[in-house]
C-alpha cells in the first residue's frame, strides 16, 4: 500500500487585492464636487441679474476686464509704447507721422483754426451778471408755478388723497413733478397703461397749473425692476406706453401739441430707491423745461 503522504496535493495561496471604493475609485466625489460648484455660481449668477440695476451690472462687469492700456499704432515691440521711445519729437518724425499728434485732427475749411464760426464769434457772450439775473427769473417762475400745482401759498388744486402721490424739485433742467406708485395706490393698472381716477385726477391738475406758461414740456416713464420670473412684458415697452398716455391725458385737458418737446421711456434703468424692486421706482416725470432748455 503506497504511502499517504506522497499523496498530498501542494496548497496555493491566492492573493487578491481589494479597492476599497470599489471599481469606480473616488473619481465620482470629484466630479459632483464640480457639479455642484457650477449650478451654484448659477443660480447666484441668474440672482445678480434680477437682482442689480444696469449700472450694477455694468460695474461688475467692468471689475473682470482687463485694464491694460493698448496702444492704437502698431509697433515693433511688445511694449507700453509699441517699439517707440517715450520721446514723441524724436521718434514720430521718423515713423511715417511726421508730427507729435499721430492723429492730426483736420480743420474745416468754413472755421477757423480754432474751430469755432466766425460769424458766432463776433456775438458777444452774455455777462456772467446777465446769466444770474435770467436764472433767478426762471427760478422764481418755477417756483410759483410749483407752489401753485401743491398749494403752498394757499388752497391746494390736489385732494389729499392725490397729494401723497406727488413731489417736485426745481433742478437745472427745470420743475420736475413726479407722479409715483404707492402700494395698494398705483397710477396705472398693473403692467399696462391704462391710468386709474388718481391719475386722471394728477395729469389734469398739472395741465391747468402748466397753461400758465409757455415753456415747453418733457415726460420720462420709469419703472421698477421686476421679478425674474413675472418677466412677462419689458419695462421699456411699458414705460415708454405710460409716458405717451400721460401726453395724450395732458393734451386731452388742454396742453398744446406744440408745447411737449420730448417723451421718453427709460424701464428701469434709473430707480429713484436704493432697493430697485421698489414700488416707488414706478413713476412717471412731468418736467416744465427752462427757457434755455426748449427747442428753438
Amino acid at each position: 500500500m503506497a504511502d499517504v503522504g506522497d499523496n498530498k496535493r501542494p496548497i496555493i495561496i491566492k492573493r487578491k487585492k481589494v479597492i476599497a471604493a470599489g471599481h469606480h475609485g473616488g473619481a465620482w466625489k470629484v466630479a459632483y464636487a464640480d457639479f455642484v460648484t457650477a449650478m451654484m455660481a448659477f443660480f447666484l449668477l441668474m440672482w445678480l441679474l434680477g437682482a442689480t440695476t444696469e449700472k450694477q451690472r455694468k460695474a461688475i462687469a467692468d471689475y473682470f476686464n482687463p485694464t491694460i492700456t493698448i496702444n492704437r499704432n502698431s509697433g515693433g515691440g511688445g511694449s507700453f509704447f509699441g517699439g517707440d521711445s517715450p520721446f514723441p519729437e524724436e521718434t514720430l518724425p521718423h515713423n511715417g507721422v511726421g508730427a507729435s499728434n499721430p492723429l492730426p485732427e483736420e480743420l474745416k475749411p468754413s472755421l477757423g483754426n480754432n474751430g469755432v464760426d466766425q460769424g458766432e464769434a463776433s456775438k458777444p457772450a452774455p455777462s456772467k451778471t446777465e446769466a444770474s439775473g435770467a436764472k433767478a427769473a426762471e427760478d422764481k417762475k418755477l417756483q410759483e408755478v410749483q407752489k401753485i400745482l401743491l398749494g403752498s401759498g394757499g388752497e391746494s388744486l390736489l385732494s389729499d388723497h392725490t397729494k401723497r402721490h406727488i413731489v417736485s424739485k426745481i433742478s437745472d433742467e427745470g420743475l420736475i413733478v413726479e407722479l409715483f406708485d404707492i402700494r395698494g395706490a398705483p397710477l396705472f393698472e398693473y403692467g399696462t397703461d391704462t391710468p386709474t381716477e388718481v391719475m386722471q385726477e394728477l395729469v389734469n391738475s398739472i395741465s391747468r397749473v402748466f397753461s400758465l406758461t409757455t415753456n415747453q414740456i418733457a415726460i420720462n416713464g420709469h419703472l421698477r425692476t421686476p421679478p425674474i420670473v413675472a418677466r412677462e412684458k419689458q419695462t421699456w415697452d411699458i414705460s415708454v406706453d405710460r409716458s405717451m398716455r400721460t401726453r395724450r391725458m395732458l393734451e386731452k385737458s388742454g396742453t398744446s401739441q406744440e408745447r411737449i418737446q420730448r417723451v421718453t421711456g427709460f424701464g428701469s434703468q434709473k430707480p429713484t430707491t436704493v432697493n430697485p424692486l421698489d414700488i416707488r421706482n414706478n413713476r412717471v416725470e412731468v418736467i416744465l423745461l427752462r427757457s434755455e432748455k426748449s427747442l428753438k
